[in-house]
């Protein structure tokens, strides 16, 4: 019998098949600058590098999975905020104050327009490219970059918006339904343009303790996953950096057919917590581990993961967050590697 291709074996592990090995990915975006040789500015801003940066990376070493992501301020960006280059060898970023202050600036936002908005037309054309180039060959996960919550703090600021969930709770809904609907937007025409997976992160949402978190930020997670998937029927992963393990079953409710695992969440616990239909993708450390590590390091850390994850179906092993853009080549040939060398299957 022949072995899946390994977008086939991504897809399958991902939806709980029995698959031959692990799946291994890497959370690898301003990385794929690195190996491509090129700016970060230059990266962030032009589609045609951004998508042979990618595959670039691809062909070096062969993940089951690629990311399309530029920086985290891409809806921020189409949202009216003020968005640009820090440095040359830095992605883009949020320049000057809060764009939402008042209720009067979220009615003034602009209507959802992916195909038109900042840069989220070069991201839809990255993704394009690199579907038809490589997305036979390897899973392709596009970012739609932010949750509504992760977003409205690009919009207001992440002070003020912890304030005005107290002092202003009005304001922050109607802020997160714009957030919503912008999500929604971007998240439908990244699929359209050929995506397997659809991702974003919220990441501010862990710093707002579990009972704010169900209250404040969960209903809006579920809503966005429940409408994507409805809408694009493609898988939807949820991203929050941070020690999660006070919301993983939380995350779990959220709809999203898996969550990414940083590495100060116990995998273990991580992977028992979610149950059965939720994937789990992560966690080796990306700084201490594959960024200052050595590969010897990198392959006893991947068989920790593997083993942590035993009875786990619906496990993808990878980095707890984004590759730095200095980390050595050959500790991502040894993370790709380890599922290879050693593979428990799950009974």
């Amino acid at each position: 019998m022949s072995q899946p291709s390994r977008r086939q074996l991504f897809l399958d592990a991902l939806a709980g098949k029995p698959v031959p090995r692990s799946p291994v990915a890497p959370l690898a975006v301003h990385f794929c600058a690195r190996v491509a040789g090129i700016s970060l500015n230059r990266y962030t801003s032009d589609p045609v590098a951004l998508a042979d940066a990618v595959i670039c990376y691809y062909d070096r070493f062969r993940p089951d999975a690629v990311v399309i992501s530029a920086d985290t301020w891409v809806s921020a960006e189409a949202m009216g905020a003020r968005v640009g280059p820090l440095a040359e060898d830095q992605p883009w970023g949020g320049l000057g104050g809060p764009r939402v202050c008042s209720p009067a600036d979220v009615r003034a936002l602009p209507p959802p327009d992916p195909e038109r908005q900042g840069r989220c037309p070069l991201m839809l054309e990255a993704t394009r490219r690199v579907a038809a180039q490589i997305g036979g060959e390897t899973a392709v996960i596009a970012c739609f970059d932010q949750f509504p919550f992760s977003l409205a703090a690009a919009m207001m600021g992440l002070t003020e918006l912890m304030l005005a969930i107290d002092e202003a709770p009005a304001l922050v809904d109607a802020l997160m339904e714009r957030c919503l609907a912008q999500a929604l937007a971007y998240g439908r025409a990244l699929a359209g343009a050929g995506a397997d997976v659809l991702t974003g992160g919220d990441s501010p949402a862990g710093l707002i303790g579990p009972r704010r978190y169900r209250e404040q930020v969960l209903p809006f997670e579920q809503r966005l996953i429940a409408e994507l998937r409805a809408t694009t029927r493609k898988p939807v992963s949820l991203h929050i950096c941070g020690d999660a393990h006070a919301i993983v079953a939380d995350m779990a409710r959220s709809g999203a057919d898996m969550l990414e695992i940083d590495h100060r969440t116990d995998l273990a616990d991580a992977c028992r917590v979610a149950g059965a239909d939720t994937a789990i993708w992560g966690n080796l450390d990306p700084v201490a581990m594959l960024s200052q590590g050595d590969p010897a390091d990198v392959a006893a850390a991947a068989q920790q993961a593997l083993t942590a994850a035993v009875g786990k179906r619906r496990f993808i092993l990878g980095s707890g967050c984004t590759l730095p853009v200095e980390t050595p080549f050959a500790n991502v040939d040894a993370l790709i590697v380890a599922p290879q060398l050693s593979w428990c299957t799950p009974p």
